[in-house]
């Protein structure tokens, strides 16, 4: 029996305090938007990978290698501020920032693994995970992916 004072339980209406919270983003648009702010901090052989088949952790990682600590501080700082500004989205969890090798970001469905190259080549992510498809970027304007229509 549904519960009309439990909003987790009704259907009829949204929760309290989601009302006004924006449509959810497909998690390839989310990706896309995480590879251009890669790539304007100049992040170097970025790597997609979609996981969805073959691990329930997220659908897609992106793995990113940056030359120096403090490359990898600003990506991942591009990466929030533009999946912020884009999505209004923040990560779950931000891991590795004050070790500065590799720095993880969860966005749940999409999680960016940002390396050094020396770690790169120790974790090797790309083989762990290498029955996932690799994705090919489209050739589309990675610098100013836009959020679908809310209309």
């Amino acid at each position: 029996m549904l519960d009309d004072t439990n909003p987790i339980l009704t259907t009829s209406r949204p929760p309290a305090g989601l009302v006004n919270a924006p449509e959810p983003v497909d998690s390839f648009s989310l990706v896309l938007t995480i590879v251009a702010a890669a790539d304007e901090r100049k992040g170097a052989d970025i790597v997609v990978l979609d996981v969805v088949e073959v691990s329930y952790l997220a659908d897609y990682f992106v793995i990113v290698t940056g030359f120096s600590s403090a490359q990898l501080r600003a990506i991942a700082r591009s990466i929030t501020e533009r999946v912020e500004a884009t999505w209004q989205r923040l990560p779950r969890n931000v891991e590795g920032q004050a070790e500065g090798g590799w720095i993880l970001q969860d966005y749940g469905d999409v999680v960016t693994h940002l390396f050094l190259p020396q770690q790169r080549a120790f974790y090797d992510i790309e083989s762990f995970w290498g029955h996932a498809k690799r994705v090919p970027l489209p050739n589309v304007d990675l610098a100013s992916p836009q959020p679908a229509s809310l209309s």
